[in-house]
């Protein structure tokens, strides 16, 4: 079949296998020509299809030689209908692993399902023994509880105030302004529930009592806190919520960890473009301002080079991990210096329909929203008839 990119709002409901594999190619090509890390050797990728899970998994194996275990949901290919960017991506990674000869498996299922876990700890015990690196990178609108079975679903609204500002829809480029309710108290309750550190918590509790985390083991799970632009629907709002529960859980892991001369850490990272970034209001029209901000700069970084700077220079840096005050790693330092705010804050008040493509970068936003489904992807025959059926190999 011939296939398409079919958008419905912030979603392309098609992917592409030869793009997607594609891309994650480009992330090994760059990994492999960085300096090796002296890091992990078994690694726990929860999340780890699509995303900083995704680059976690790629950074991990090629930078370090790592032995991987990625987590996600299954999504195979359908009839006519195409499997998911984050099914061919991991079918890529498997495969191109493999050639390399790196110890590589996927499990699939719902990440905060017992099932799940009990399955990936038997994998774990059968195949690696134990992991000394445990990336939490899950992004999920909706949680069933493993022990009561309440559904919680997320949602992105401020909290108290209406929230009003500019925004723009991306595959237009028309910039309106934009007002969101505020969430009520089972909404703001049921965000952190759902995207707050009660999984990750389970996780690694789970590993412990298993006996399948290393002593010295290291977990990690993504934050963003961003730019005041958009602290009124992000950072303060839902999100934040759940965000703040997060970095809470991060020191409560850490000192549990600590017995055994682990840690654990909450890692700030760049605004870019993701799944979960298109879904939130005034978010892209933010990004493409700050990705020609930085790009003038010099500074611009994607996923694959933001999680490289995060191994090498902080977690598994010769010198320690340096923290900030609530010991977070910061690798969102060069998006919130003053100089670069300062200019994206002056190009957001000049911001109309009219200007959108002069002041920003909206087209490498248009651009990287379809590379994260394979499409517009250099070298890649979108003309040709493709299969849309792939195999994952090392399945579990």
């Amino acid at each position: 079949m011939i296939i398409k990119p079919r958008t419905r709002g912030f979603i392309c409901t098609t992917a592409h296998p030869q793009g997607c594999a594609r891309q994650v190619e480009r992330q090994i090509e760059y990994i492999k020509a960085q300096p090796a890390i002296k890091g992990p050797r078994k690694v726990l990728v929860i999340g780890a299809s699509t995303g900083y899970g995704l680059a976690s998994r790629v950074t991990a194996a090629f930078g370090a030689g790592a032995s991987t275990v990625g987590v996600y949901r299954p999504s195979s290919s359908k009839g006519a209908r195409t499997a998911s960017a984050g099914w061919y991506n991991s079918a890529a990674f498997e495969q191109l692993a493999e050639s390399a000869g790196l110890q590589s498996y996927s499990v699939t299922g719902d990440a905060y399902s017992k099932e799940t876990k009990e399955r990936t700890i038997q994998l774990i015990r059968s195949e690696l023994g134990q992991v000394d690196l445990v990336i939490y990178s899950v992004a999920s609108g909706r949680r069933t509880d493993p022990e009561t079975g309440e559904v919680y679903n997320s949602v992105l609204k401020p909290i108290g105030d209406t929230f009003t500002n500019k925004t723009v829809n991306f595959h237009t480029g028309e910039v309106t302004q934009i007002s969101i309710e505020p969430a009520t108290d089972k909404e703001a309750h049921d965000t952190v529930r759902v995207m707050g550190g009660d999984d990750w918590q389970l996780w690694i509790e789970a590993l412990q009592q298993a006996g399948v985390l290393a002593d010295h083991a290291t977990t990690i799970a993504y934050s963003y806190i961003g730019s005041e632009l958009t602290q009124a629907v992000y950072r303060q709002g839902t999100i934040g919520l759940a965000k703040d529960h997060l970095e809470a859980t991060a020191r409560t892991l850490n000192e549990a960890l600590s017995v055994t001369h682990g840690r654990a850490y909450v890692a700030v990272t760049k605004g870019l473009v993701t799944q979960s970034s298109s879904a939130i209001p005034v978010v892209p029209l933010y990004i493409s301002a700050l990705y020609k901000v930085m790009k003038e700069h010099g500074l611009h970084e994607g996923c694959i080079e933001q999680t490289y700077r995060l191994f090498a220079e902080h977690l598994y840096a010769a010198k320690g991990t340096p923290v900030d005050e609530e010991g977070r790693i910061r690798i969102d330092d060069w998006e919130l210096s003053p100089a670069v705010q300062q200019e994206v804050i002056e190009i957001w008040d000049q911001l109309t329909s009219d200007n959108i493509y002069d002041l920003t970068d909206l087209h490498s936003y248009k651009q990287e929203f379809f590379q994260l489904f394979g499409f517009e992807t250099e070298g890649v025959d979108y003309e040709a008839d493709t299969d849309p059926d792939v195999t994952v190999i090392n399945l579990r």
